[in-house]
């Protein structure tokens, strides 16, 4: 079987090239993407036609969705596969998601009860995964100075949202709407497992936001209006995923060491100990095994999924303390594979108690990587994509 996979330097995609090649699946890539950015639909359409009539795949595949792939692949009759790992993902609005030789698969059950309604019979619900193997590898010699290198009480891995954070560009936001909005944030920060930032953004708001910023998204033909969509998960949701993660970070930097491997401004953090980016196949799995603790800190715009932060944890045999979402118990067992934390002050608590307990710690942290192992590698989902397909 030969298929064509369609890249644009997303980092789980090297994971899941390996796994289809395990799979005894030849892999042809299409990498314009990846160097040339700025790569127009058209172009994208011109580059994908000449790898079909080259190669003549089963299937294309990608991680996330792109329009452009989905034309090509409904002219030549040829199925288009993709997995989100990301939300939003707004290409998802595109009329194109409803072609019959589309099989989408989103990781976030809130976006896939939002989009499978315009496909029914091609959208499906399916998690994300660990490419345990290679952080298995990247692990297995762990000598001293990684341990002084990468070792700490809490670590966090991520962005802090400034520079995604489309709203620190917005300007000319009447005082009442910028007033609106930071109640919105501020409530949405109180509960875990459950936004309703988007059902409480009234269309004016909404209308407001998207008015403001010229370079709002922008739509060609769409299966329904994205307008309210896009302005409480991309500017709200961001806004809060900033907000969130710097208070969280303060707030835990007053008591305990907090390690943060970041590539954002960190100019509002205070105590922390900032080490700058990592490699992520390399550096990062030392950073979740020698780790105490491994913040997870979910965006607010994956409503109810399991980021891939979580399986990158797990799968390095760290000890994973996340935010609650609600997909989390449908795979993991709270107190035995993972910890959760439902507020700011509860993390505090079970901070300094998994800080002090540790041979309940390492155990969980076995317990998490063995569940993954198990039930959660590239190899188990891609196996159950195809078998989806097949069908």
């Amino acid at each position: 079987m030969t298929i064509l996979f369609y890249r644009y330097g997303s980092i789980c995609e090297p994971g899941i090239i390996n796994t289809f090649r395990n799979l005894h699946i030849t892999v042809y890539e299409e990498t314009a993407e990846m160097t040339e950015k700025n790569l127009t639909p058209s172009q994208c359409v011109e580059k994908v036609s000449g790898s079909l009539k080259k190669i003549r795949p089963v299937f294309v595949f990608s991680v996330n969705f792109f329009p452009a792939v989905a034309e090509v692949c409904h002219i030549y009759g040829i199925l288009y596969l993709c997995q989100t790992v990301d939300s939003p993902v707004f290409e998802l609005f595109s009329k194109a998601i409803q072609y019959d030789t589309n099989r989408i698969f989103l990781f976030d059950r809130a976006q896939y009860e939002y989009f499978h309604p315009y496909n029914p019979n091609c959208i499906f619900h399916l998690p994300l995964a660990s490419w345990v193997e290679q952080f298995d590898t990247a692990t297995s010699d762990i000598s001293a100075d990684d341990r002084n290198r990468y070792g700490g009480d809490i670590s966090f891995v991520g962005s802090l949202y400034m520079e995604k954070n489309p709203l620190r560009t917005v300007r000319g936001l009447p005082d009442y709407v910028s007033g609106f909005i930071d109640g919105i944030i501020d409530a949405s920060l109180q509960v875990y497992g459950y936004n309703f930032m988007e059902e409480t953004l009234t269309e004016e708001m909404a209308g407001h936001i998207l008015r403001a910023d010229a370079g709002a998204f922008s739509f060609a033909e769409t299966v329904t209006d994205p307008g309210r969509y896009v302005a409480a998960h991309h500017y709200l949701g961001m806004q809060a995923a900033e907000k969130e993660r710097v208070r969280i970070l303060n707030r835990l930097a007053e008591e305990f060491g907090v390690e943060l491997y970041t590539r954002s401004d960190t100019s509002c953090l205070r105590h922390v100990h900032v080490h700058g980016g990592i490699k992520t196949l390399t550096e990062m799995p030392k950073v979740f095994r020698l780790s105490k603790i491994n913040l997870n800190m979910t965006i607010p715009p994956i409503q109810a999924g399991i980021p891939l932060r979580v399986f990158d944890i797990l799968g390095c045999r760290g000890f994973c303390m996340s935010n609650y979402q609600p997909e989390l118990l449908e795979h993991f067992e709270i107190g035995v594979d993972l910890e959760v934390y439902t507020g700011v002050e509860e993390l505090v608590e079970k901070c300094s108690y998994y800080l002090t307990h540790e041979e309940e710690r390492e155990r969980i942290a076995r317990n998490g990587y063995q569940k993954v192992k198990e039930n959660h590698t590239y190899q188990k989902r891609l196996t159950e994509m195809l078998r989806i397909v097949s069908e």
